[in-house]
Order: C-alpha cells, then structure tokens, then sequence
C-alpha cells in the first residue's frame, strides 16, 4: 500500500491570516487612551475612599494595624499578580506579608494561614473559583477578610469584613475585555494602603533601609565609616619627628596619598598628603631637613567610626578632600578613609 503524503502544503498569503498595516499614529492615539482612562480610573477610586474614620478605607487600614501575624495576599490571574506587588510592597514598608495563590491553598498551602492572620482578597469579578471556594475555609479559622472588588455584590465581598471598591467604568482595552483600568486600579489601592500604613507605624528611612540592604539607599543608611575604613597597620602614620623619606615611605607603602602625624599616644596633631608635598615644592621649602611636625597640615579633617559611610563622603565633597582620618571620641587616630574606599563600598 502506498503511503499517503502528510508533508503540510503551506497556505498561500491570501489563505493565511495576514496582520493588518502597522499604523504608528493609531497606535500613539490608543497609549494616549489607555494613559487617560487608566488616569481617570485611579482619580475615581481616590474620590471613593471617604474621609470619615467609618469609611472602608479607614476601616481596612486599621485592621492591617492590628493584625498579630501577617497579611495574606491572594488572587487569581492578573489580580494574583498584582497580589505578589501588594504583598511585597507591604513587607518592604513595615507590614508583614506575603501572598499565597488560591489555587494551591485548595491543595495544602491553606495550612500557611493562621488566625492570628487577615487576609487580602483581590479579584475584580468577586467571583474567582479558586478564591470564593477557600472563603468559608477562612471565615471557619475565623480570618477577617478585606476584599478588594469591582463588584460589591459578589461572593468575595459578601464574605468580607471590609469591602474595598475598586470598579472601573471601563477597561483600556478597546474590547474592554483584557484587565487593564482594573489592575491598575488594584495596583494603586494596593500602593495607598501600604502607604497609609506605613505612616501610621511611623516607618522611617532607617527602616526600609534595613528591609533593603542590598539597594544603594541600604548602603547608604546602614553603612557606617567602620564598616569600611582602613584600620591597624592600613592605616599611614609617623611619629612628629619622622623625616620626609619617612613620610614618603609611609605614604607610598599605604596607598592612600596622605599620612597621619600623631604623638607617642596615637593622638592625631596633623596630616601630610601628595597636595601638602606639591605646594611645599613650589614654595621652594627645604624639605630635607623639616620634620613631620614641621612639614604637616594641622587641623586635619577627621571623621568619627560610627558615623555613616555617605556623611563621610559629603564631608570630603564639601571640603574638597579625597581623604579623611578617622579618630575615636578623645582624638586617637583609628581608621583612615579615602573616597576610592567608599566607592568599593558602593556607597558613592
């Protein structure tokens, strides 16, 4: 038997569905569109929040003050997306959450949920399969409920205890079928609630920089100057009646183009750096025969080790220096810093 040919006979252009001619101008027109009504949906929701301490809002943002364990973020599809923002950005800000999707709480991960919990529903229909199924779970394990709905009838909502409204009067969608107002609209409500809960907390700088150690407001805030400092035998030093081959010496086996001068108890009296040498050059000084005492710049510019690592580097910025000793409390020479030190650290 002669086997049939199965090769596929590839259609022809007029058979296959071609795309339509780009249009650039209608293309802008629509980002234009979705820009505006995406714009007018976040005015909306702000216009619904109320002022009252009653208000949903309030409401809401009071029981997330209160909660004894975490936030639970849940959603499905585009909401669930939004959801893993919600929670993330809750926990950088000073409210601890996370998101669970409620298609694998069904299957076990119900379990991460406690009653010391409160749980953040978000769906714009309200009525999400794999989310409405787990509600009377959580009302039985006695988890108070903030839903976050464009439908206030819905089954999501029904079994909230705050219902927050985040209807659109339409999607950005030209089908006004694909999430768009809608998830945006979330996303915004989502950012509002962490914001006024940060505030009400007191949540300050400092705070987020601990939740942040790897971002450069991190480093920032919580990199002091003995973190990255030159310390011990790093540290340039010579004694007030060291000579100028000393000071090179120092200077060069260092590395940081400037050494300290201190007395027998470590305690700082001047410095001599590359700057210091060149103007003595120029002034035509006799450099063999000065001492260090004689030779250095005293009054140098000191820094304290607990102070942080970016105030150091304003203080050489604003006084025009790449280098600063660092001394303890009563004047003894500890660390020494320069700006290349500072930009290892990443924090200039």
């Amino acid at each position: 038997m002669t086997q049939a040919n199965t090769t596929p006979v590839p259609l022809s252009p007029s058979a296959a569905a071609m795309p339509p001619a780009f249009n650039a101008d209608k293309a802008v027109a629509l980002a234009r569109q979705t820009c505006t009504i995406e714009a007018q949906a976040i005015l909306a929701l702000g216009e619904r929040l109320g002022g009252a301490l009653h208000a949903p809002f309030a409401q809401a943002v009071q029981l997330l003050l209160q909660v004894k364990g975490r936030v639970v973020v849940m959603g499905m599809g585009k909401s669930g997306h939004i959801g893993r923002k919600m929670a993330a950005t809750l926990a950088s800000t000073g409210t601890p959450a996370m998101f669970v999707h409620p298609a694998e709480a069904s299957h076990g991960d119900l379990g991460m949920i406690t009653a010391a919990d409160v749980v953040l529903g978000i769906s714009n229909s309200g009525e999400s399969q794999e989310l409405t199924v787990i509600l009377p779970v959580l009302k039985r394990l006695g988890v108070p409920l903030v839903a976050m709905t464009g439908v206030m009838t819905s089954s999501l909502a029904q079994h909230a205890a705050v219902v927050l409204d985040t209807s659109v009067a339409q999607e950005a969608c030209p089908l006004n079928l694909a999430p768009t107002a809608s998830t945006t609209a979330q996303l915004a409500l989502g950012d509002a609630l962490a914001v006024a809960l940060l505030d009400a907390r007191g949540f300050k700088a400092e705070d987020f920089a601990r939740s942040h150690p790897g971002g450069s407001l991190g480093r920032k805030l919580l990199t002091h100057v003995s973190d990255v400092m030159r310390s011990g035998a790093d540290v340039p030093r010579v004694g007030v009646n060291a000579g100028l081959s000393e000071l090179m010496r120092e200077m060069s086996a260092k590395g940081l183009g400037a050494t300290a001068v201190v007395d027998a108890q470590d305690q700082v009296l001047g410095i001599f750096t590359d700057g210091d040498l060149r103007r003595l050059l120029e002034k035509g000084v006799d450099l063999r025969q000065g001492t260090a005492q004689q030779l250095m710049h005293p009054g140098p510019i000191t820094i304290g080790p607990d102070a942080l690592a970016v105030d150091a580097a304003e203080l050489m910025e604003q006084r025009r220096v790449t280098s600063v000793l660092v001394v303890d409390a009563s004047g003894k020479l500890c660390g020494a810093l320069n700006s290349n030190d500072l930009m290892r650290a990443k924090v200039i």
